[in-house]
């Protein structure tokens, strides 16, 4: 089925993307891979070409634009060259909206140029050793002193961990308010007491530097709170579903990708003298898998014009992001099957497809999380 969510102009971008992907990522991938992190030249190579920071107003360095199918071109093409380790997503899709609706003149004058020349990379820090999907029991905490906050706690799973510059972190300011009891704080890499742990080490997505933050007594200007005091659960929730449509997005992409690679092995593959894929069985497998990833791609396209429209609530989001990652990794599960043994050699993309996608219905939520938001949207 035809997509038509694409006009000129998004595939003018893509082929800018996917020819920056070729030469600058799909090469030197396993190296970042066995290092453990994407060099910081890729970050300013990818500014320059304007990859970063596609929403932001041109008076900061950036596109201008405020149109997702932009952000949507740069995750697909980043994921067909296997770009795991490329945190641009993170940087564009989830950091970017908070400091767009949130950031105050001054701070969007202080930040937003570093953030769309790639020399300011960005983080958001969430999740704590002792909780996951559960924000509520959020530990890091802020207290006021003078015009100052000061943080301590730690934080874990941060993507962007080890090369970030600018951390939003989500710390309890008011222990008494509940759930009006959490703030955004913006901690920048050079402020004392801010340190970073081990860049862990994953089961995929290898190239990826994710680690612990830890904040002893930092001492953080009254000026880097992102939004209102008090309000930072309800920040998350605004800003939430352009993440996980980010993130469904990608695993749509990554679906597709590994799909069209296991047709063409299942064309050249022989067994018995023939190729696999002339065998019923093979063929059925393929034609369930294509029925569902063209599915996906018509559901995400629309998805994409209703956050556009300003239509794309939590629920729609949590929808989005359950379905999809789960079909991601379906997908991937069946195609690894089909390669036989080969599939499981890390010199196969399947494989490493494979490694790489188990994360996907953890991270930005569990699919268990979205399925519980999605259920008390409908009143049970």
């Amino acid at each position: 089925m035809q997509r038509s969510l694409y006009e000129s102009e998004h595939d003018a971008f893509r082929d800018s993307v996917r020819a920056f992907c070729e030469k600058q990522i799909a090469p030197h991938h396993p190296d970042w891979e066995k290092a453990g992190i994407v060099p910081r030249e890729l970050w300013i190579e990818a500014g320059k070409q304007g990859f970063l920071g596609t929403d932001v107003p041109e008076q900061y360095g950036g596109g201008g634009v405020k149109d997702f199918r932009y952000n949507a071109v740069v995750g697909e093409e980043v994921t067909r060259v296997g770009g795991s380790g490329v945190g641009f997503t993170l940087h564009n899709d989830v950091v970017a909206p908070y400091l767009l609706k949130l950031g105050t003149d001054e701070q969007k004058e202080r930040w937003l140029p570093g953030f769309c020349s790639g020399e300011l990379i960005t983080a958001i820090a969430m999740t704590e050793p002792g909780t996951g999907s559960d924000l509520q029991g959020i530990k890091t905490s802020a207290k006021k002193d003078g015009d100052d906050w000061v943080v301590n706690g730690s934080k874990t799973f941060i993507t962007n961990g080890i090369n970030a510059d600018l951390v939003i972190v989500v710390a309890q300011t008011d222990p008494s308010a509940g759930a009006r009891g959490f703030s955004l704080l913006v901690i920048e890499r050079d402020m004392p007491g801010f340190g970073r742990g081990r860049n862990l080490e994953k089961v995929g997505m290898k190239a990826q530097d994710t680690a612990e933050l830890f904040f002893d007594n930092v001492r953080v200007p009254g000026t880097n709170l992102l939004g209102t005091e008090g309000m930072g659960f309800l920040h998350l929730l605004d800003c939430l579903p352009h993440e996980r449509l980010s993130i469904a997005v990608v695993a749509v992409a990554a679906a597709r990708k590994v799909l069209d690679m296991t047709v063409d092995y299942c064309k050249e593959r022989k067994a018995f003298s023939k190729p696999i894929g002339s065998f019923q069985n093979t063929r059925f497998v393929l034609a369930e898998l294509e029925t569902e990833v063209c599915i996906a791609e018509q559901y995400i396209d629309r998805a994409v014009s209703e956050h556009n429209a300003g239509r794309f609530d939590v629920k729609d989001a949590a929808m989005a992001k359950w379905w999809t990652t789960e079909l991601q990794t379906k997908v991937v599960d069946r195609c690894v099957q089909l390669h036989g043994g080969y599939g499981y050699m890390l010199e196969y993309p399947v494989a490493k497809a494979y490694i790489d996608c188990r994360v996907q219905t953890i991270y930005g939520g569990t699919t268990e999380i979205m399925k519980e938001i999605i259920g008390r949207s409908l009143g049970v």
